[in-house]
């Protein structure tokens, strides 16, 4: 008969919540891998007492384990002796390595900010680390940089640097993967470093899929006049040139200006003309649109 789960934690059956909790931080921190590197006999107690807390550290699951509804390995019972899953994986962990709640429990066990021997735990420095040795991290990135891609170094929990390579074009939320850039799983495997990339808003340009749109304002004499202008893309400045009689919230197109794309063409730049008055109307000016306005109205102004 296999040991009940109270057995495993080294609690009774009465114990207070706090006190599986308690049951579970020593013994977690006892056989936990990092502390226990090539043995196989802890990683395997490990294994059981996570997945006794998966079930004993949850209300509901617990209730349903002493009325006799679940198993040890978190299985319904069915009549007549039998069981299906009750929507966890093998050995108890749900997604099939996924230490789910487990997160916080080891963070507090390890520490969130203190180095220690072996690769850092769960949750530590802003990264994840899960069972199977993958690492998450987040990386942020100028407007600019995501729209160029390049290369960046990162440190990886364990204290590691390593070169990343930043595809051209990588889009916010985007999720970059090295792959053997983790640490090593329970199982001894490597895992992957997954880099979630956040991209940094810019103060002139925005996105939309792979064009980029620029607000750029414009003398009103080169919108009346036409002209050339000076306008900024990612790749440096280009010059523009502005039809005569422009309107504001006219859009002209810079082709190829955008954010490349995995064929290796590239959106456009859109730039939308804002019509800028000067500082102060000069009497010339005036005269000179009040003549205009007479002119175009047919009548005095």
């Amino acid at each position: 008969m296999a040991d009940s789960l109270y057995d495993i934690l080294g609690v009774s059956r009465t114990a207070s919540d706090a006190e599986i909790r308690a049951a579970y931080r020593r013994l977690a921190k006892k056989y936990h891998p990092d502390f226990n590197a090539g043995d196989r006999a802890a990683e395997r107690m490990f294994k059981r007492v996570s997945a006794a807390y998966e079930i004993l550290g949850d209300r509901d699951k617990r209730a349903r384990y002493d009325r006799g509804e679940i198993d040890e390995e978190g299985r319904e019972r069915v009549a007549g002796g039998f069981w299906r899953e009750a929507g966890t994986g093998a050995g108890g962990f749900r997604g099939g390595g996924d230490f789910g709640g487990f997160e916080d429990i080891i963070s507090e066990l390890f520490g969130r900010g203190g180095r220690r021997r072996g690769p850092r735990g769960f949750g530590f420095g802003g990264a994840f680390r899960d069972a199977a040795g993958e690492v998450r991290l987040k990386l942020a990135l100028d407007f600019v940089e995501a729209v160029r891609g390049g290369r960046r170094r990162v440190t990886t929990p364990d204290g590691r640097s390593l070169e990343v390579n930043i595809p051209p074009g990588v889009e916010n939320g985007q999720v970059l993967r090295v792959k053997g850039g983790g640490v090593a799983g329970l199982g001894g495997r490597t895992g992957d470093l997954r880099i979630e990339v956040e991209v940094r808003d810019h103060p002139r340009f925005r996105r939309q899929g792979r064009d980029i749109h620029l607000d750029q304002p414009v003398p009103l004499e080169i919108a009346v006049l036409g002209g050339k202008l000076r306008v900024p893309t990612v790749d440096g400045e280009v010059q523009l040139t502005i039809p005569r009689g422009s309107s504001s919230g006219r859009v002209l197109r810079l082709r190829g200006k955008g954010v490349p794309d995995r064929t290796g063409g590239r959106g456009d730049q859109l730039v939308r003309l804002l019509v800028m008055l000067p500082d102060r109307i000069d009497p010339e000016l005036e005269s000179a649109i009040r003549r205009w306005a007479e002119r175009r109205a047919g009548t005095t102004v």
